[in-house]
């Protein structure tokens, strides 16, 4: 298995909470492991155990130039000794960008596909033959499996409050959350496309509780352009929620959601008296990328 380290519920400290009456806790799963940080690990989990109990030799798996899911891939291969594939949207562009690279580090192939095609999620045809016992794992690591380990980071959740916060990319990890966290807690997802309506459906198939549960919706408004996009505002908020927390944010997923959790405290959406959890879902390697 992964190896995996216990990870702290980190209190905010902010005038801006003082005078709107809540709390803001974040859990910090970006320290749970060095590469396969944050919500990865739990997605990966039995994944992996699936992959190493089936005899499978080799991971496949769909991801961008600057996915969290192909860097927490080759990690996870490498530390429990599988080979990995990468099939990445987009031509081969060099120098490869650092996620990229450290992919390839990891012992990860690359094989880069036009955008058209990539749509289909689908291996080449000129791939199949060269895999050797191939498990697939989909864009974002997004599938049942993904939510049995979601919900068992569920359960470690033991701290009180009254919303649950994540960012949201393909869905798996609120559908996870949705399974397993306890229907009076208001869960809040924050999509980081720009066009993320598809994701009602997705977490639909992927959480058979999410039918008919009231206690979970998405926040679309703050994709700040759409996925790996950002804006100087943005950056701008991830300078001042370090120096002020020490709390290192990303701009594709932990600092869209901490943005919209601020500005939905200032719009005094949360009720008073009321304690807000944001999950941290890690990708901090990508501080040292740019965005597609």
């Amino acid at each position: 298995m992964l190896h995996y380290r216990d990870t702290p519920v980190q209190k905010i400290h902010d005038e801006v909470l003082e005078r709107a009456q809540v709390s803001l806790l974040i859990k910090r799963e970006d320290l749970n492991h060095p590469y396969v940080s944050g919500n990865k690990w739990w997605k990966l989990k039995y994944n992996i155990k699936d992959a190493v109990d089936n005899n499978f030799k080799t991971l496949v798996t769909f991801g961008g130039a600057y996915s969290n899911h192909i860097f927490a891939t080759a990690a996870a291969a490498s530390e429990v000794n599988l080979k990995s594939v990468g099939i990445i949207r987009g031509e081969r562009t060099l120098p490869l960008n650092p996620t990229l690279s450290f992919a390839e580090q990891k012992g990860m192939k690359l094989y880069f596909i036009p955008r058209e095609a990539y749509r289909e999620k689908k291996i080449p045809e000129r791939l199949l033959d060269e895999l050797e016992d191939p498990y697939v794992i989909p864009e974002g690591g997004s599938n049942l499996w993904a939510v049995k380990g979601v919900r068992d980071f569920a359960d470690t959740l033991k701290c009180e409050y009254d919303y649950l916060c994540c960012p949201v990319g393909t869905g798996g990890t609120l559908a996870g959350l949705i399974e397993q966290v306890n229907v009076r807690k208001i869960i809040l997802g924050f999509p980081v496309l720009k066009q993320a309506d598809f994701l009602i459906n997705e977490i639909l198939n992927l959480s058979k509780k999410s039918k008919d549960a009231t206690n979970w919706r998405l926040m679309y408004d703050y994709h700040f352009g759409g996925y790996a996009k950002t804006t100087s505002q943005l950056l701008e908020f991830i300078e001042r929620f370090k120096l002020l927390h020490n709390i290192p944010l990303e701009f594709v997923y932990t600092a869209k959601m901490m943005m919209g959790v601020y500005d939905l405290i200032g719009k005094n959406f949360f009720k008073p008296g009321s304690t807000i959890l944001a999950i941290h879902t890690g990708g901090l390697q990508l501080q040292n990328g740019s965005p597609e």
